[in-house]
């Protein structure tokens, strides 16, 4: 996984449902869990979803603080 795979996960909205605009990272982990029991969507936004979903459900959401801070800079 690379750094850019991560970042996408700070910067991509969801493009549809109920969360539909909020960036993936911040989706709640009910929705994410949702998505991994009814399958995930092909294509790019089912590929972050899977990723968010597996760094939420393995507690490991910290990993994405360092870019959530570098973001902040760069703005």
């Amino acid at each position: 996984m690379s750094p850019e795979v991560l970042e996408r996960l700070l910067t991509r909205e969801m493009p549809y449902g109920k969360y539909k605009g909020r960036i993936i990272a911040d989706l709640p982990g009910h929705y994410l869990a949702w998505f991994a029991r009814q399958g995930f969507p092909s294509g790019e936004i089912g590929q972050l979803l899977a990723l968010m979903h597996e760094l939420d459900h393995n507690n490991l959401t910290g990993l994405l603080e360092p870019l959530r801070k570098a973001q902040l800079w760069k703005s």
